[in-house]
């Protein structure tokens, strides 16, 4: 009986078994992404319309 090596579950976890971790890590995911889309536009506005030509010449 027992002896097992895992995570010690929080209350919250243990009542419904949600792994709260997860949900931590895709909104981090979420985050990421948001910042690295802001970060995008904003070299895109500091370089101008010629980036934004460029895109148009590639697709």
């Amino acid at each position: 009986m027992g002896g097992g090596q895992r995570k010690k579950l929080s209350r919250a976890e243990r009542q419904n078994n949600g792994p709260h971790r997860n949900l931590d890590r895709q909104g981090a995911a979420d985050q990421k992404a948001e910042l690295v889309r802001k970060m995008r536009e904003k070299t895109g506005a500091a370089e101008g319309a010629g980036q934004t030509g460029d895109d148009t010449a590639q697709s």
